[in-house]
C-alpha cells in the first residue's frame, strides 16, 4: 500500500486565518498532539520573520517526537543579495530544522510585478537558495508558490522553475493552489504535465479553499500521482481556509486505499480536531465532514428506524473509525425510533408499542410546538425521558426568585442581581448573589442556595448562553412579546451539556434552563437516578 505523506501547516498557515493566535506553547501542544496522530511532518513557521517562530524552534528541541518531523519555513534569498549572505536562510540553518520548506514564484506575473525581476533571475533565485539549504539540511522541499495560476499563463516557465528547484536538489515539488481558484480537472492535468517533464521528481500538494475545492483538489493531485499532501487541521487558514487534513486523511485510507496516518491513529482524529480547536480558542464546526458533532446525527424518523436495521442505510462509515459518535436528535420530526434509539442509550430496552413511546413522542412533539428544540438540548431531553419513565425525585423544590438588572449613575455600569428561595429536604434556603448580567446573578444565586447541601454544584460553571426571538410565536406587532428560546451550556470541568428555556419572559427561560442544568448534573451524580431502568 502506498503511503502519502502528511504535511501539517497548522501552525504558521493555520495561525494567517482571521481569530486565530498561537503562543509558543500553543504550538508546542498542538505539535505534540500531532506527533501523537502520527502526522509526517508539521511546519513549525518561518524563524526569520518573527520571534515567536524562532522561539517555537529553540523549545521544540527539548521535546521527543514519535512520528513528526518538524519543518522551517522560508523564501529563497533577497533579490539584492546572495544566498550564503542572506538573513532568511542564515535563520532557517541556524533554527536546527532537519527539514525545510522554502518557497519561491511560478508564476510570471509574479517575478516581474511582485519580485521585480527578470524570468532568468527568479530561476537563479531558486537555484541558489535550495542548492544553498541542501548541504544544510536531511529533507527539502520547494513551495512552488502560485504555481497553477502560472501554469495557466506561462506554463513552460512554470515549468523552468520546477526544474530549476529538482536539479538543485529538492526533494519534494510542492505544487501550490495559492489563490484557490483552480479546478479539479486543471489540477490533474497540471501533475501530469509535472511528472512527464520532469523525470523522477515527487510532487506534493498545496490548496486552499476559495472555491471550496481544497480538498477535492488535494484528493484529485494524489490520484495523479502527488506524494505529499499539505494541509491544516481544521482547514484553518488564510481567507477561507487550507485544505482540510481532517477531511483529507480519511478519504485517502478509507475511500482510496492510501496509507497516511494508519488506521489505528485514525480513531483519535476527531479528538484531535477538537483539541486544535480548543487551543486556537474557537468553537467546532458543527457539519465539518467526519469529526463535527453532526456529521453522522439523525434527525428524520424514517432516517433513524433505518439506520437502526444497517447504519450504512444513511451513513458512508462508521463513525468510530474517525473516532466521532453516531447521534440521534429529538423534534417535531421524529418518530418512535428516535426515542426506541435514545431509551437504549439510557438504558432501556423499549417496545415500539410501550405506552411510554408515545407518551414522550407526543410530548416532545407538543413542546417543540411553542418553541423547544430537543436536537440542541439533549440534557433537558434526558430529564424528560427519565420523568416519562418514572423518576419523579425532586432534588429542590423552588419557592421563587427576584432579579434586579439596573444601572448605578455614579459609575454608569450596568448592575445585575438575584435572590432566590427554595426549599430542600425541607429546610428553607433564602440566597442572593450578583452577577455580570441577570442570568449569571441568577446562575450563582440558585447554585449558591443548594451548594451546602449538594457540593458538588460548586464545579458546575456555565460556559455559554443563547438566545433566539422565536418567530412563530410573535404576540404584538413589535416582537417583543414573542417567545424566546435559551439554551444554556454548562459543564463541571469533566463534561459538558446543554439545556434550555422558552418563555415570553427571557428571565424565566432562563431559570427553566438553569434549573435543568442543576438537575441534571444532581441526576447524574445520583446513584439511584435510575430507579426502572435494567
Amino acid at each position: 500500500m502506498m503511503t502519502i505523506k502528511i504535511y501539517d501547516t497548522t501552525l504558521r498557515d493555520g495561525t494567517q486565518s482571521e481569530e486565530i493566535n498561537l503562543s509558543v506553547q500553543d504550538k508546542i501542544r498542538i505539535t505534540i498532539k500531532l506527533d501523537e496522530l502520527g502526522v509526517h511532518y508539521v511546519e513549525g513557521g518561518w524563524p526569520g520573520s518573527n520571534s515567536t517562530d524562532k522561539e517555537y524552534f529553540e523549545e521544540i528541541k527539548n521535546y521527543h517526537l514519535e512520528n513528526v518531523k518538524v519543518s522551517a519555513f522560508g523564501s529563497t534569498h533577497n533579490t539584492r543579495m546572495k544566498a550564503e549572505n542572506d538573513p532568511n536562510l542564515a535563520a532557517l540553518v541556524e533554527c536546527g530544522a532537519k527539514v525545510v520548506t522554502l518557497f519561491g514564484k511560478s508564476w510570471d506575473f509574479h517575478a516581474t510585478n511582485a519580485l521585480g525581476v527578470s524570468l532568468d533571475r527568479n530561476i537563479e533565485l531558486i537555484s541558489n537558495s535550495i542548492g544553498f539549504m541542501r548541504k544544510h539540511v536531511e529533507e527539502l522541499f520547494f513551495d512552488a508558490e502560485h504555481f497553477f495560476d502560472g501554469f495557466k499563463d506561462n506554463p513552460q516557465f512554470a515549468l523552468s522553475c520546477l526544474k530549476a528547484a529538482h536539479d538543485a536538489g529538492a526533494d519534494v515539488l510542492v505544487l501550490c493552489d495559492t489563490n484557490g481558484g483552480t479546478l479539479p480537472n486543471e489540477v490533474a492535468e497540471a501533475c501530469k504535465e509535472v511528472l512527464s517533464n520532469i523525470p523522477g521528481c515527487n510532487i506534493g500538494i498545496h490548496t486552499h479553499n476559495d472555491c471550496e475545492l481544497a480538498v477535492a483538489n488535494a484528493l484529485t493531485a494524489v490520484s495523479n500521482g502527488a506524494v505529499q499532501v499539505q494541509g491544516t487541521m481544521n482547514g484553518y487558514g488564510e481567507r477561507c481556509g487550507n485544505a482540510n487534513l481532517c477531511s483529507i486523511i480519511p478519504n485517502l485510507e478509507l475511500k482510496m486505499g492510501f496509507d497516511t496516518i494508519g488506521k489505528e491513529n485514525l480513531i483519535k482524529l476527531k479528538s484531535v480536531s477538537n483539541y486544535v480547536t480548543e487551543i486556537a480558542n474557537l468553537r467546532p464546526f458543527l457539519r465539518q465532514p467526519y469529526v463535527g458533532a453532526a456529521a453522522f446525527a439523525h434527525k428524520g424518523g424514517v432516517h433513524v428506524s433505518a439506520v437502526m436495521k444497517d447504519s450504512k442505510s444513511y451513513e458512508h462509515i462508521e463513525p468510530i473509525l474517525v473516532g466521532n459518535d453516531r447521534r440521534v436528535l429529538l423534534s417535531d420530526l421524529s418518530g418512535k425510533s428516535n426515542i426506541l434509539y435514545k431509551a437504549k442509550q439510557f438504558g432501556y430496552d423499549l417496545d415500539k408499542n410501550d405506552p411510554a413511546v408515545k407518551t414522550i413522542l407526543a410530548d416532545i412533539k407538543e413542546r417543540e410546538s411553542i418553541g423547544f428544540e430537543y436536537s440542541a438540548a439533549e440534557a433537558s431531553f434526558e430529564l424528560l425521558f427519565f420523568k416519562a419513565m418514572g423518576w419523579s425525585k425532586r432534588y429542590f423544590e423552588f419557592i421563587n426568585f427576584f432579579v434586579v438588572d439596573a444601572k448605578r449613575k455614579e459609575d454608569n455600569e450596568p448592575f445585575s442581581e438575584a435572590t432566590v428561595i427554595v426549599k430542600v429536604h425541607g429546610e428553607e434556603n433564602h440566597t442572593a448573589a450578583s452577577g455580570d448580567g441577570p442570568v449569571n446573578a441568577l446562575d450563582k444565586a440558585l447554585r449558591k442556595a443548594l451548594e451546602g447541601f449538594y457540593p458538588s454544584l460548586k464545579d458546575v460553571r456555565l460556559l455559554d448562553f443563547k438566545v433566539r426571538v422565536l418567530s412563530g410565536a410573535i404576540r404584538d406587532t413589535d416582537g417583543t412579546s414573542s417567545n424566546v428560546r435559551l439554551l444554556i451550556e454548562s459543564s463541571d470541568g469533566k463534561s459538558q451539556w446543554t439545556t434550555m428555556g422558552v418563555s415570553s419572559n427571557i428571565i424565566e427561560a432562563s431559570w427553566q434552563a438553569l434549573v435543568d442544568s442543576i438537575n441534571y448534573k444532581l441526576f447524574k451524580d445520583d446513584p439511584q437516578k435510575w430507579p426502572n431502568s435494567m
